[in-house]
């Protein structure tokens, strides 16, 4: 398994901001002091500006150049838009090894799911995981298909992907919540979960069942995972009831999938994140708890 960062993505923040750089460090220094999966480090790629394009608008990214916040959640932070170019690298990266038969990892931020093909929102400012999915579907993979279990709805993902040849899109996610998409499938290749404030673990993993019946329906070649760790009951943002080893589980029945798979964070803001983070890259690789 190889992990995709760059330490340059923990140099921005803004005092309060639950987006803060030692979810991603503390979360490093977790995977590199274990001695129970073996990890390769790499860099994320280099990115240009087409296959950004194939995802936003020219306006967009000249946007993302320019002084001036974004909203109250996603702050202009000085070069944010060279921390979100490195974020869509780790995801492209993370996309080129599962092609090439290893599962990825990349831990980086900014965030992306919440990225519309023109507007920044929700903390992300580029949609790393549409972008790698079109990046592959440009390469010549026939059928690519998301699963977004992060607590909030991937309205960029799917704002992007809606419509896509060969591109499916399944999102669980709590409803109502931020940013109040998801209540039903569009665009004929997104389908939506919604589950309610609350509801407890056992029935998360029935919905998550339902999930992966429409994954697999897809008969996809290559999956990418917005994996989001803030469904977890100790989050600040939700109201989730997942514990750590739902995130195992998530893993094993990913690799049960038996084709390819890479991910990429998105959020997860308690202070459990790496033990998550570390649990989910188990079940990945096929182990158990620790």
């Amino acid at each position: 398994m190889t992990i995709i960062t760059d330490p340059r993505c923990t140099a921005y923040h803004k005092p309060g901001h639950p987006e803060r750089p030692n979810r991603v460090a503390r979360t490093l220094d977790l995977l590199r002091l274990q001695k129970t999966l073996p990890l390769q480090w790499a860099e994320p790629a280099e990115v240009t500006d087409a296959q950004i394009l194939r995802a936003h608008t020219p306006e967009h990214l000249r946007r993302l150049a320019q002084p001036g916040d974004f909203d109250g959640d996603t702050p202009a932070h000085p070069g944010i838009d060279q921390h979100a170019r490195r974020s869509v690298g780790g995801a492209i990266r993370a996309m080129a090894l599962a092609r090439s038969g290893e599962t990825a990892f990349s831990l980086m931020r900014p965030p992306g799911h919440h990225a519309t093909r023109s507007l920044a929102m929700g903390f992300c400012y580029l949609g790393s995981m549409a972008i790698a999915v079109l990046e592959a579907r440009a390469l010549g993979v026939g059928r690519v298909a998301v699963l977004d279990f992060d607590v909030h709805h991937g309205n960029g993902t799917e704002d992007i992907l809606a419509g896509q040849p060969g591109t499916t899109f399944v999102s669980v996610h709590q409803h109502p919540a931020y940013p109040g998409t998801g209540a039903v499938d569009v665009g004929g290749n997104c389908f939506n979960f919604p589950v309610g404030p609350g509801t407890p673990r056992a029935a998360w993993r029935q919905v998550y069942e339902a999930a992966f019946e429409r994954l697999v329906a897809a008969r996809p070649q290559l999956v990418g995972v917005s994996a989001g760790f803030d469904a977890y009951s100790k989050d600040p943002l939700a109201n989730g009831t997942l514990e750590r080893d739902d995130f195992l589980w998530l893993g094993k029945r990913l690799r049960a999938l038996g084709v390819p798979v890479f991910a990429v964070l998105e959020g997860g803001y308690s202070l459990d994140l790496p033990d998550l983070v570390f649990h989910f890259l188990l079940g990945l690789d096929g182990r158990e708890a620790t």
